[in-house]
């Protein structure tokens, strides 16, 4: 017969593995599936700072391999695969991955979401050497110097107000004359002295050597390209959820990410959404983690009632 887990987590970021840490401690037999690494997107970090426990900081990828660490160490299985479909139409849910199928009682989607890219030439490349696409994160390390903040949503105008605190000057780049954010962030915007608008504005390429020294900006309206000089760039134009493979299983509201509260209970019994994936005000490695226990919470309580 085929092995059916009381959890499987889909996704191995802080969200995942916090999960898979509850649910082992509590009994579960639990597997956590992850694509990559442990860790998702906070493995990417370089020094995160504002995670408690960690005086002097610590890295996303050393963070993340204690987090696999402490919910393996209760019995909690990693299986290295990606989910290319699922199936949660009866009690027992179905996950369909590149290295196998999977079934069990619950499932907890925590496959986070990704920064969306400029998609330009050597973005890639310089991500960490002067592209970056968390400002909270990353943006201790411009400190007196001068950066620039491409968007015209709210993450952006956070983002810039963040990075002003910061930085020596923080040049803000819309494609548009006028930002799209909330008018709450408007004021305090053009009250901060170091904050400089580019509007009408595109980043068409970087300039660069090993690391980041400027950009190049394209005028929307006239076509013509300037270079300005900084030492950062921050991408703030949103988040994209890695919520393709669901193919609809499970509400999503419109941007892709999963309807669940703070119970992390999505549309479907049995399925819950922790972490970047699901619809919240703040997405942060604390945040993420704290959803991953009250997935295993309301878990127990789920299987309580059909078993």
């Amino acid at each position: 017969m085929k092995h059916i887990y009381d959890m499987v987590i889909i996704g191995g970021g802080p969200a995942g593995y916090t999960a898979a840490l509850y649910a082992a401690r509590a009994g579960f037999d639990t597997v956590l599936l992850e694509r990559l690494s442990a860790g998702g997107q906070m493995a990417l970090t370089g020094d995160i700072d504002n995670y408690p426990g960690f005086e002097e900081g610590v890295d996303g990828f050393t963070l993340g391999m204690k987090m696999q660490q402490g919910a393996e160490r209760f019995g909690a299985k990693t299986e290295y695969a990606e989910v290319e479909g699922v199936d949660f139409s009866g009690q027992i849910k179905k996950i369909k991955t590149n290295a196998g199928d999977f079934s069990a009682k619950t499932v907890v989607i925590a496959s986070g979401a990704n920064p969306r890219e400029l998609g330009i030439a050597k973005e890639k490349e310089l991500v960490g050497r002067g592209v970056h696409y968390c400002a909270h994160c990353d943006g201790r390390f411009y400190k007196d110097k001068t950066v620039i903040v491409v968007g015209g949503g709210n993450s952006a105008a956070a983002d810039a107000l963040y990075l002003s605190r910061l930085a020596k000057k923080v040049y803000l780049v819309h494609r548009r004359d006028t930002l799209r954010a909330t008018k709450i962030y408007h004021e305090p915007l053009m009250k901060a002295e170091n904050v400089e608008f580019l509007w009408n504005s595109t980043v068409s390429d970087f300039a660069a050597e090993n690391r980041v020294t400027g950009v190049i900006l394209k005028n929307v309206n006239t076509g013509n390209e300037t270079e300005i000089d900084c030492d950062g760039v921050f991408v703030s134009i949103g988040r994209k959820p890695a919520t393709e493979f669901l193919g609809g299983a499970v509400e999503l509201d419109q941007s892709g990410y999963i309807v669940a509260d703070e119970s992390t209970k999505t549309s479907v019994p049995g399925v819950f959404a922790a972490g970047d994936v699901r619809t919240k005000s703040l997405r942060q490695v604390v945040t993420a983690v704290a959803d991953g226990a009250a997935t295993v919470h309301h878990a127990e309580e789920y299987l309580a009632e059909i078993e």
